[in-house]
């Protein structure tokens, strides 16, 4: 039977969709991209309403176009609102993030009895990492690979730790042989993610380098990138001991949410705005060419005028090579559900516009700067052009119109212009 997966969110559901298609491969079932299926896997996202409004929607779709199929409704949005999710009726087999590994066994009581299957398992305090690992990726160079599950933080505006349970870490030996599994199959980049990554080790003893410097240490592994990070882990220490990966791409997304320490005590954030801007000074001082990206929110519950600009004014004065900008959106069940002051519609779409036309400008200004520059540029893919697309280890998209047996391989380029639209640096081989 053939199975496609429609998977929303971070980086770990992108992983843990992998590791659901290579367990339904081994009982027998062939992962489509293209065409019709038997069974569609909708691997839910819940940390916006919008990203709930397009889970709903897509099961809706795939049972109304395929209404002889099976739709399976999985991740985080059943873990966080089981109730909720059990009236999209659309949906034959609900399961949360918790019991993920037993999409194989739903599938096949529906077949046999075809009764609709409700299962949502609990995490619970003093759980530990759980999963499968995986062999291969969908992208044929770069893999995620997920060291991490959980979170303790409780900010006041998000629900993850109740769809995602506590930290828990994967354990060293596993890690070390996933990544040892995945050079051999020919992946040259490694991209380590989690909910909370950087809290990686803290339930087993272990640091956050420790998993840094594994991957570092894996032969045929030629760049190690890792996906968002919490501010306030990143210690002098902690950098110091990652500067010595020397596979480590200089390139960190550091989450921000707010340059306004107001706002961040109301979202309970562990940081000011000073110490944020300290960190990234010291990432800057420790790795040759290092980018910083982040998140911004805008519109939280009472965020004044002025907060929105002292947050504007942060951005600019840090100058991240790329902003994900999103508006504050109401989480039920998260303590700032409850606060007064909430903003409209209106002024948080207009704060959004004026933030992401700012962080373009930035973008751009980086892009003009790395013109004549030459950078090592791994390529992943092909465009309808004819031009190979890739990376720098910084994270500067390139494209370059070289032959296509470079593709999966690393070349030397220099930027020669840019294509704003398109969000690339166009390059030509040395």
């Amino acid at each position: 039977m053939k199975v496609k997966f429609y998977t929303l969110g971070c980086k770990v559901n992108q992983y843990e969709s992998q590791a659901i298609s290579e367990a339904l491969s081994k009982r027998g079932y062939e992962t489509v991209t293209d065409g019709n299926a038997d069974i569609f896997i909708v691997n839910s996202c819940t940390v916006t309403a919008a990203a709930d409004q397009k889970t709903r929607q897509a099961v809706r779709r795939f049972k109304r176009n395929n209404p002889g199929s099976i739709v399976v409704l999985t991740g985080c949005m059943p873990q966080a609102y089981p109730e909720k999710s059990k009236e999209l009726l659309e949906a034959d087999i609900i399961l949360g993030n918790r019991n993920n590994e037993e999409i194989a066994n739903a599938i096949e009581q529906f077949m046999k009895y075809g009764s609709r299957v409700f299962e949502i398992k609990e995490h619970k305090k003093g759980d530990s990492f759980s999963g499968t690992t995986i062999s291969r990726f969908e992208e044929r160079t770069r893999a995620y690979i997920k060291i991490q599950d959980g979170c303790n933080r409780f900010c006041s505006y998000c629900i993850i730790p109740y769809s995602r349970g506590r930290v828990r870490s994967k354990p060293l030996s596993e890690l070390k042989e996933e990544i040892k599994a995945l050079a051999e199959g020919g992946y040259k980049e490694v991209v380590l993610v989690g909910i909370n990554l950087s809290s990686y080790g803290s339930d087993i003893g272990l640091t956050f380098p420790d998993a840094v410097k594994a991957a570092n240490d894996t032969e045929g592994i030629e760049r190690v990138r890792l996906g968002s990070l919490e501010p306030d882990h990143l210690t002098d220490g902690v950098i110091e001991n990652l500067a010595k990966c020397e596979k480590l791409c200089p390139q960190f997304h550091i989450s921000l949410q707010s340059g306004c320490d107001k706002t961040l005590r109301t979202m309970n954030r562990h940081y000011t705005a000073d110490e944020y801007r300290q960190i990234c000074r010291k990432l800057r001082e420790s790795f040759e060419d290092c980018t910083l990206t982040t998140d911004v929110m805008v519109g939280f519950a009472g965020e004044s005028e002025a907060d929105f600009r002292e947050s504007l004014d942060f951005v600019k004065e840090i100058g991240f090579e790329k902003v994900h900008v999103f508006p504050y959106s109401v989480r039920k069940g998260t303590k700032a559900e409850g606060f007064g002051g909430q903003i409209d519609k209106r002024t948080k779409e207009e704060r959004s516009r004026i933030m992401m036309q700012t962080a373009e400008e930035i973008r751009l200004d980086f892009f003009k700067k790395q013109i004549g520059r030459k950078y090592s540029v791994l390529f992943e893919t092909v465009d309808k052009d004819g031009y190979l697309c890739g990376h720098t280890a910084n994270y500067i998209p390139v494209k370059a119109k070289i032959s296509g047996e470079m593709c999966h391989k690393t070349v030397d380029v220099i930027i020669k212009e840019i294509s704003a639209e398109d969000d690339f640096c166009i390059g030509e081989i040395e």
